[in-house]
């Protein structure tokens, strides 16, 4: 009976923890990380504030949770969308598709990618969301490093993996203002085979003179 009760708790704080962070994500989403605060979060969850401070110390510790966990999936879909692949555009096609399947029908967690993102810049920006940002642009440059014939430089790895996330937060972050009923992920895969077209050849530019000479001589 005591293992019972316990396990019963248990479920209700997950729960709790749970409805905590799909209101922060709902607010964040119209009110934006700065401007939201915790009273604007528990109203949303219908908890009290004292509740938020039994599972979250800070406002910026669950920004940097739902930031931790919305880009771990991210990486996992890209691992899953890419696994098999073997050239380049089309993995650089899969990673762009995979980006537009994730955020289309979830814009809450687009708008937590783009702004989390742009805090970054910032001299004072949220404890730790840094992390997660870094670990999925190191996805991308795994995923992009294992299907070129030669090593690429860390540096250019890493142009590469900014420019198909600044693809995504880029295209999305203005069309959501300017679409006048358009359907952006439809506009968005129209666009895909240029976009894709133009990192291959940022990419092979960038490519150390060996792989150029073979590509030349095999293209």
């Amino acid at each position: 009976m005591v293992k019972e009760t316990h396990t019963r708790r248990e479920r209700r704080a997950s729960a709790t923890r749970q409805r905590l962070l799909d209101a922060a994500r709902a607010v964040f989403a119209e009110k934006g990380l700065d401007l939201t605060s915790i009273g604007d979060i528990t109203e949303r969850a219908d908890v009290g504030k004292g509740t938020f401070y039994s599972y979250f110390p800070s406002r910026g510790k669950l920004i940097r949770e739902l930031v931790r966990g919305m880009l771990g999936e991210l990486n996992a879909a890209m691992h899953r969308g890419c696994d098999g692949k073997t050239d380049l555009d089309s993995l650089l096609d899969t990673l762009i598709q995979v980006h537009i399947d994730f955020f289309s029908s979830r814009w809450e967690d687009f708008v937590l990618f783009f702004q989390g993102r742009a805090d970054l810049t910032l001299e004072q920006s949220y404890d730790g969301i840094e992390t997660p940002f870094l670990e999925y642009l190191e996805t991308i440059e795994q995923l992009v490093g294992g299907v070129t014939r030669t090593r690429l430089p860390k540096n250019v790895l890493r142009r590469i993996a900014c420019a198909v996330a600044g693809l995504v937060s880029g295209y999305y972050s203005f069309a959501v203002v300017v679409a006048q009923g358009e359907d952006i992920d439809e506009v968005f895969r129209s666009l895909r085979g240029a976009m894709v077209q133009s990192l291959a050849r940022f990419i092979k530019e960038a490519s150390p003179a060996e792989e150029r000479y073979l590509d030349e001589r095999t293209g």
